[in-house]
């Protein structure tokens, strides 16, 4: 790639500050970063993640939540992968945003191919972060070992679409465990062949709607309050 001289090696703490003994207990030792580190210091992040196989109604709420969280100078994470993840970073980029991809595989490769000149984008103009460093092997435990990771950076995390056996749950259920807030659409709470929206909220998820999209905006640091929302379509 060309580019290793420009890959940095840091802590979580030194990323995202102190730590306490829960958030610090599955943490990486290391991350390598390339980009903005500025992104995960004193600036409000959201996770919008979701399925590969996104629907078109799932695209639109994607597009529709990203642009009134970066009107708010929230800074958009997600995982660089097919479907939700893709459109949540490039919707923030094309909204005029900021964004930090959280990737499963060593910062000198891309997955999935074709997101290869967005990973490069977001090196260059935003952030990417990895925990796995330059020469390791890609292999599929990498992207649940990665929703950890990105749980740990945001200060949110939303779920837009995903199945029973969606690699997304994982980061839910993370995100409960670390006392973060986690969000679901009304749409999937409302899908009664789905039985994790449920079990979640049993454990403390919470419902978004157009109606309490405060809700949300409330439970982020340095985030600008809650406007206008009718355009949403939860």
């Amino acid at each position: 790639m060309g580019a290793e001289s420009k890959f940095k090696k840091t802590t979580p703490e030194d990323l995202l500050g102190s730590l306490n003994e829960v958030e610090r207990k599955n943490a990486p030792r290391a991350l390598y970063v390339a980009g903005d580190i500025g992104l995960c210091r004193g600036c409000a992040r959201v996770s919008v993640i979701g399925t590969r196989e996104v629907s078109p109604v799932g695209r639109k709420r994607t597009q529709d939540l990203v642009r009134m969280l970066v009107d708010r100078g929230v800074v958009i994470v997600s995982g660089l992968a097919r479907g939700v993840d893709t459109g949540a970073h490039s919707t923030a980029i094309d909204a005029g945003g900021k964004t930090i991809a959280v990737i499963g595989t060593p910062l000198d490769q891309f997955y999935p191919k074709e997101n290869a000149e967005l990973q490069r984008t977001i090196m260059v103009k935003h952030l990417v972060i990895s925990q796995f460093p330059v020469g390791a092997p890609a292999e599929r435990k990498n992207f649940a070992i990665r929703n950890r990771t990105m749980a740990l950076v945001s200060h949110a995390t939303v779920i837009i679409e995903a199945g029973e056996s969606s690699g997304t749950l994982h980061q839910g259920w993370e995100a409960l465990r670390l006392g973060r807030p986690l969000f679901l659409l009304e749409s999937l709470a409302k899908r009664l062949e789905l039985k994790w929206p449920r079990e979640m909220i049993g454990y403390g998820a919470e419902v978004l709607t157009r109606g309490n999209i405060d809700v949300l905006i409330e439970a982020l640091p340095q985030a600008v309050p809650a406007g206008e929302t009718a355009a949403l379509s939860f």
